[in-house]
């Protein structure tokens, strides 16, 4: 953790004294002093939705990476390698170490189902390049209600922001896509089938209408409840025609997918 470069894991303290010191690229700097922002600030009066996000940015929880592009193969590799080494190290780090990935912003704007595409690619690329099998108890197909992004034999939910919110203004970030890496055990005892979790859920979902102006997202849901679907919730459509009808993702408990490399590209970025 903290390696020199950008494309690596980096706590808040770190990052900030790279920002200070120019060691990081003026874009990545924009992307996370908006992010901050946005966690806490308020819009018209109203907090940012997720009081979880909100405490782990003022406290320092999070850990954070930047990836040099939404399609070159190496700065996907570099992004796969920085998720392993935090599965290593973030229930070590804080009980709500989430991981924030910003992606250098395109040189060209990009319509909405251009974003929905990249992500897809995105996650599609770490599990082809997963180190680790997909979770027994995990089904493979994404529309089943228990059916979650899996990475490193953990369930995690990736959560986005990006350019093309007009409306949703807490999912939205003016400089490119953004993914929030949020492993399932960050969720002990606040899910759904728990009274915490119907609570932190009704309180949310009061916020989001608040902050945005317009209501929760009608793919707003639950893992595991029945009739909800995860994958839809990681990014949420503002157009529906330019959103994917069913999941792009497909899922193979085959592994390795491909040769699993001795030393990692992440390293081999850092070391350049």
């Amino acid at each position: 953790m903290n390696e020199s470069g950008h494309q690596v894991l980096l706590e808040q303290a770190v990052l900030r004294r790279r920002m200070d010191d120019g060691t990081v690229p003026e874009w990545a700097g924009q992307h996370y002093e908006t992010f901050r922002e946005t966690m806490l600030s308020d819009n018209d009066g109203a907090p940012f939705p997720c009081y979880f996000g909100i405490e782990s940015e003022r406290n320092g929880d999070a850990l954070y990476t930047f990836v040099d592009s939404m399609t070159d193969k190496d700065a996907l590799l570099a992004l796969r390698d920085t998720l392993v080494e935090y599965l290593d190290v973030y229930r070590d780090y804080s009980e709500a170490a989430s991981l924030v990935a910003f992606f250098k912003p395109p040189e060209e704007d990009l319509t909405e189902a251009e974003y929905h595409e990249h992500l897809w690619h995105i996650l599609q690329f770490l599990h082809v390049h997963d180190p680790e099998p997909w979770p027994e108890d995990i089904p493979t197909d994404p529309d089943d209600s228990t059916w979650e992004f899996s990475f490193g034999g953990e369930p995690i939910f990736p959560t986005t922001r990006a350019p093309f919110y007009d409306d949703r203004v807490s999912r939205y970030c003016p400089w490119g896509l953004e993914i929030t890496f949020q492993p399932r055990s960050l969720f002990d005892g606040i899910t759904a089938d728990t009274e915490a979790g119907q609570t932190a859920r009704e309180v949310i979902q009061g916020r989001i209408e608040a902050y945005d102006g317009v209501c929760p997202h009608a793919d707003l849901g639950d893992w595991g409840v029945d009739g909800d679907r995860e994958w839809p919730q990681y990014m949420f459509s503002s157009d529906e025609t330019q959103a994917p009808d069913e999941c792009p993702i497909r899922i193979s408990r085959e592994h390795p997918k491909v040769p699993i490399a001795s030393a990692t590209s992440a390293q081999r970025v850092a070391d350049d």
